[in-house]
């Protein structure tokens, strides 16, 4: 008998703010390449590591909706199509994203086994944690609802404990009742947690059958599945994507799902994983579990030389970065900021995201480099009244036809070639060819050619913000014509 399809359900919520630099708000770390493993992302690595497994479904993911091409060309540059991608207009912890996932499974009379997965953990042993996967199989399809609980190195009291009924044993049996939840303990008491035999760490990983779970979510969180079914039956087609009703979704309770559920079921089974598991939770814990340190301990990502420098985390994104006679720091470069800090301190960077917030600084939630459905663009230099940026256009892609009402663009190709809409009448633009787009002039950019197309934008006028768009038609589903009719933006 073929084995129940297998979901798996990718949470890519978070903005893993303990790794800023690198990460934040506008693109987090779960889809940066942060193990050193070649070019695959955190998020493609957690779809990628699930291959060999029998009767694996397509995935379906949850994202934030700032988030949904990230997600989309991520999963499209591994050859993914997923089952879907499901748009929170806000983020509302594990509970409701486990909850939709489950009424999505189901909505067509199936009942398939449900495999949730966080998009930003790292597991070094994949074939250990297929294996752990194909142990929880059984108990899932007869009903229980199954979490991997991590075998702890230490005594960590940055993780919340999940103890079992009795001690575990990984060449035992597949899964032990639960007995408790605990959040996360002092030294001391972690220190006992380990002598018992019985504790492990909460990895936030989860197996079940999606109407087992439904089923104790209405019996323990009635509230979060009728507000997660009505965004669900509101949802709106967007592409390839299906947009939760905003205001249903935001009356669902912020809570987990080991709160909502899983601290109270009966139903409850934690099974061992010791898989080389970390949610790779700041810049210390990256360092940690890194297998590709030099002879001295050192971490080297990127264009960096070490000279007589120990136990570091050197990182760059742009410029060289050169640790001379450095000890158990973290350096990471991007092209506009720059962390240094004691390893020891690296949980503490959190409080610095926080400052940059509040000074409402641009480097607290965004890159310079933004990535849009159609390519990127960065920030490059800008002064009173002008900016420049440097657009990449990907093979076949086309911006949205659109106007502004308070700058000009003058546009200097430099790779590739571009069709280039002016007022209805288009052309091609070729390498070190430009061209001028007056202020009200209705324009799109395509890129019809096989490689992509890199420009040099220069804007000048009296606003530049983003916001002076007038959408008319657009491939992504971002069109605004109402806008056209509306009073025009008030220059800053």
């Amino acid at each position: 008998m073929a084995s129940t399809p297998l979901i798996p359900v990718i949470l890519c919520g978070g903005t893993g703010t303990r790794l800023w630099p690198l990460s934040r708000a506008s693109y987090p770390k779960q889809y940066w390449p942060l193990s050193g493993d070649g070019e695959a992302t955190l998020l493609q690595q957690t779809q990628q590591r699930l291959y060999g497994l029998d009767a694996l479904a397509a995935p379906l993911l949850i994202c934030n909706e700032d988030h949904r091409f990230i997600v989309a060309e991520q999963m499209r540059q591994i050859g993914v199509e997923p089952n879907a991608i499901l748009l929170e207009p806000m983020g509302r912890n594990t509970a409701p994203a486990v909850t939709v996932a489950a009424l999505q499974a189901t909505a067509n009379g199936e009942d398939p086994l449900l495999l949730v997965l966080a998009a930003d953990h790292l597991i070094r042993d994949a074939a250990q944690f297929r294996q752990a996967i194909d142990a929880g199989r059984k108990p899932a399809e007869a009903g229980r609802l199954v979490t991997f609980g991590i075998v702890p190195t230490a005594p960590e009291t940055g993780y919340g404990y999940i103890e079992a009924s009795e001690p575990f044993s990984l060449g035992g049996p597949s899964h032990v009742p639960i007995k408790r939840f605990v959040e996360k303990p002092d030294q001391a008491t972690a220190e006992q947690f380990l002598a018992t035999g019985r504790f492990t760490w909460n990895s936030g990983m989860f197996l079940f059958r999606a109407s087992a779970m439904l089923a104790e979510l209405e019996r323990l969180a009635p509230e979060v599945v009728s507000c997660c079914r009505a965004a669900l039956e509101q949802d709106t087609a967007d592409l390839e994507f299906h947009r939760l009703e905003r205001e249903a979704f935001a009356k669902c309770p912020n809570v987990a799902i080991d709160v909502a559920v899983m601290e109270k079921t009966e139903l409850g089974s934690v099974l061992p994983l010791d898989a080389g598991w970390s949610d790779v939770g700041s810049w210390s814990a990256l360092w940690e579990t890194s297998e590709q340190k030099d002879s001295h301990g050192n971490v080297l990502q990127g264009h960096v030389i070490s000279e007589g420098s120990r136990d570091c985390y050197l990182r760059s994104e742009h410029r060289l970065v050169v640790g001379l006679g450095v000890e158990n720091l973290v350096v990471v470069e991007t092209d506009d900021a720059v962390l240094i800090a004691d390893r020891s301190k690296a949980q503490e960077i959190k409080t610095v995201v926080k400052q940059l917030e509040a000074a409402s600084s641009p480097e607290g939630k965004a890159h310079r480099k933004i990535y849009r459905p159609w390519g990127h663009y960065t920030g490059v230099t800008e002064g009173t009244r002008w900016q420049v940026k440097r657009i990449s256009v990907k093979p076949g892609a086309s911006l949205s036809l659109q106007m502004h009402h308070h700058r000009a663009e003058h546009w200097i190709v430099v790779k590739g070639t571009a069709m280039v809409e002016r007022d209805g009448e288009s052309q091609l633009i070729g390498e070190n060819q430009s061209t001028y787009i007056p202020l009200g002039c209705k324009h799109r950019l395509t890129n019809p050619g096989r490689i992509p197309v890199e420009l040099i934008e220069v804007q000048s006028g009296a606003y530049l913000g983003e916001d002076d768009i007038v959408r008319f038609d657009d491939a992504y589903g971002r069109s605004d014509l109402a806008a056209a009719a509306k009073a025009v933006i008030t220059p800053q």
